[in-house]
């Protein structure tokens, strides 16, 4: 599936701003399920330093500074993705028992640890609570294989809880969330990783977009969809065999792939889905931050729209070579 994403953010601001510097996750991944064909991002007013980085996660972010006085800052930024439906590579294990890829993840003397080893521990917006473990238990039962415990921890989350877009704000904590019953695409996904991690499971934090569909005879409306969040939960390869273990590495895990889960949607990401950034949580990979000097009070305005190449008309489309 080919899809165009145009993802615009207006700042006005009152005061005016006099300088800015700003940090932005905007541009979508190439990873095994999607290819990023184009992308261009616009700022308005024109900064007078731009740059382009990788981070830790091999994410890509642009940093930009401003040093005119402005009272209003729009960045758009504008891809066209090829994707097809995810798929755990071959040498996965989605059967093993969640309690066997606990274990994996435990330190040993001597083993070197597996990359994934990093998203087991506590983030700024994924807490270890009590709670998050309760909630877990009812899916993580004794020997149920990782993948179908996840499955269903997904299944339970999207019966339980119910998306209400005022429910919560980008700072309230995960374990309210869980109490309410209620939050957003960001909270259920911060709740989901807070289970994982409370059993000693590998799990991270995805943001990106999903193709929504209007209703039937209604046209698809420009800046109506919004950015989403999902989860993805890590499947390690088959048990070593004894060389590989008399090895001192970690065999069985190099060949793992991680499994994406969606508590929103209560679905498995497919082609409809585009990865932005992955990190431990939100504050990895939010999409827009800054400092400022000025600008004491600020509104803010996003706008995604997400549509199929196909649906663009012809002086729209960039170029999908």
């Amino acid at each position: 599936m080919l899809l165009h994403v145009t993802h615009e953010t207006r700042y006005d601001y009152s005061p005016a701003v006099e300088t800015a510097q700003h940090m932005a996750h905007l541009k979508p991944l190439t990873r095994a399920s999607q290819r990023l064909v184009n992308h261009r991002l616009s700022i308005d007013p024109e900064p007078v330093q731009r740059s382009e980085s990788s981070d830790v996660y091999g994410n890509t972010r642009a940093f930009f500074a401003l040093e005119s006085t402005h009272d209003q800052l729009v960045v758009t930024a504008e891809s066209l993705v090829e994707t097809s439906a995810p798929r755990l590579a071959a040498e996965a294990a989605p059967d093993l028992p969640w309690e066997t890829v606990r274990e994996r993840f435990r330190y040993r003397k001597g083993v070197h640890d597996d990359p994934a080893s990093e998203f087991v521990f506590p983030s700024r917006y994924v807490p270890l609570h009590d709670d998050f473990l309760a909630y877990a238990r009812q899916s993580f039962t004794p020997a149920r294989p990782i993948f179908e415990a996840a499955m269903d921890l997904t299944l339970r989350m999207y019966r339980d809880f119910d998306y209400d877009s005022g429910s919560t704000e980008i700072n309230t904590p995960a374990v309210e969330a869980l109490a309410q019953r209620r939050g957003v695409c960001q909270d259920f996904a911060h709740i989901m990783i807070a289970c994982c991690r409370g059993l000693g499971l590998p799990a991270r934090y995805v943001s990106g977009y999903l193709l929504t569909q209007p209703p039937p005879g209604q046209p698809r409306l420009v800046g109506a969809d919004a950015s989403h969040a999902w989860v993805e939960v890590y499947v390690p390869g088959r048990p070593a065999d004894a060389e590989d273990e008399d090895e001192g590495t970690a065999a069985s895990t190099r060949a793992g792939d991680w499994a994406g889960f969606d508590p929103t949607n209560g679905r498995q990401p497919g082609e409809d889905y585009v990865v932005l950034a992955i990190g431990r949580d939100y504050a990895d990979v939010s999409p827009m931050r800054g400092v400022l000097h000025g600008g004491a009070r600020h509104v803010l305005d996003v706008g995604v729209t997400v549509r199929p190449y196909d649906e663009l008309a012809e002086a729209d489309r960039p170029a999908a070579g």
